[in-house]
């Protein structure tokens, strides 16, 4: 299998990135329930300007996160894994599977309740987070269960984004939108004109994320709109595109993300896990990540594959797709991030993150332990 230059960045950023999105959490969650825990989590909720420092990492920086699922995403559609529709499809009937069946978990747990408008928390895949657990079994697995896992959980973010488009927007404000809109247009003009310089993107881009800050509809969105909006080419180096994703990749891994996990994991834990399970979205939330993931992923897989729709990679089985399941049970940031629009009340967010916490851990070594196994099994055969 050809695997692409900007990939191999990329993976080997978000693995990296996944394992300091990690030392963050445990750090960030270790501060907040010290002597200093006040000070700490007061500082994330400190003003600057007129909202929080938590509100500008997560409507602001997390909006060049979302530019860089964007470039991934665009890439993968034009020249990555989901060109062919062929090869596309497994990873898209799982990523399906791996929204709608954790959704409907908590549903049925949640429904005519207060917290239903939780739905769409387990249903999303952390990419830096999956990847980071991954690369700690080295060669152990094929380098196409990466390539799945990646293009599952892009193909995921994407759902996650137009969830949030459309169930978390609550009052529209149409004169800016009509701005933002018309700015996007106005870029995609440019790129039809084949202006390559990037600086009337980012001018461009910066204009339309603030009118759709005040439109009412989530500013992170911008990053996605932005990213088909930057010229692609043919997908090389030269490419505005690959610029522009090239430059991001560290900044997000080691900067952004890190950012976030610290912001939005200052959690002082003064109510115990067992309080909060058996609170329904609680246990919706836990199942949906820890049961809903894998079991739609790979539910729908079996399904497309029995139904000769798509086909398994030469190197891959079904014992690696299991465990790249268990592993799509990896919520944390877009988790996090749907936690802050599904519910208002801030101790509801903080028990919400807890649970996503315990579930991605849960998830985490349930598929690293699975994957260790399972790949000790495939090489003893080979070696028979």
């Amino acid at each position: 299998m050809k695997i692409t230059r900007l990939f191999k960045e990329f993976a080997e950023s978000e693995k990296a990135g996944g394992l300091t999105l990690i030392g963050c959490t445990v750090i960030s969650m270790i501060i907040a329930n010290t002597f200093y825990g006040n000070e700490y989590t007061h500082f994330w909720h400190s003003a600057l300007g007129n909202q929080s420092v938590e509100y500008w990492i997560n409507d602001g920086l997390m909006t060049i996160f979302f530019l860089l699922i964007g470039l991934e995403l665009e890439r993968e559609i034009y020249i990555g894994e989901l060109s062919k529709i062929k090869d596309a499809l497994l990873p898209i009937f799982g990523a399906i599977g791996g929204m709608l069946i954790p959704a409907t978990i908590y549903m049925y747990i949640n429904h005519g309740t207060n917290f239903q408008n939780g739905a769409g928390i387990p249903m999303a895949t952390d990419i830096a987070f999956a990847l980071g657990v991954l690369s700690l079994l080295g060669n152990k697995v094929p380098t196409s269960l990466k390539v799945f896992l990646t293009a599952l959980a892009v193909i995921d973010d994407l759902g996650a984004i137009l969830v949030i488009a459309i169930f978390y927007t609550k009052t529209i404000i149409w004169m800016n939108l009509l701005i933002a809109s018309g700015i996007f247009l106005g870029l995609i003009v440019l790129n039809r004109l084949k202006i390559r310089n990037l600086i009337p993107y980012m001018v461009g881009g910066f204009a339309m994320w603030y009118f759709m800050l005040h439109s009412g509809v989530h500013a992170t969105i911008t990053g996605v709109l932005l990213a088909f909006a930057v010229p692609f080419g043919n997908g090389d180096e030269k490419s505005s595109s690959y610029i522009l994703q090239h430059y991001l990749h560290k900044p997000v891994a080691f900067l952004i993300l890190p950012l976030f996990a610290l912001a939005n994991t200052a959690i002082e834990v003064n109510i115990s896990f067992q309080e909060i399970i058996t609170q329904k979205y609680g246990i919706g939330i836990l199942l949906g990540l820890v049961v809903g993931k894998p079991l739609g992923i790979i539910a729908l897989t079996f399904v497309a594959v029995k139904l000769k729709i798509c086909k398994l990679p030469s190197d891959l089985n079904w014992k690696m797709i299991v465990g790249a399941g268990c592993l799509g049970g990896i919520g944390f940031t877009m988790s996090i991030f749907i936690t802050l629009l599904a519910f208002d009340e801030f101790e509801l967010q903080n028990n919400s993150k807890i649970v996503i916490l315990v579930a991605s851990v849960i998830a985490a070594i349930i598929g690293f332990v699975y994957l260790l196994f399972a790949s000790k099994t495939s090489r003893r055969k080979l070696s028979v």
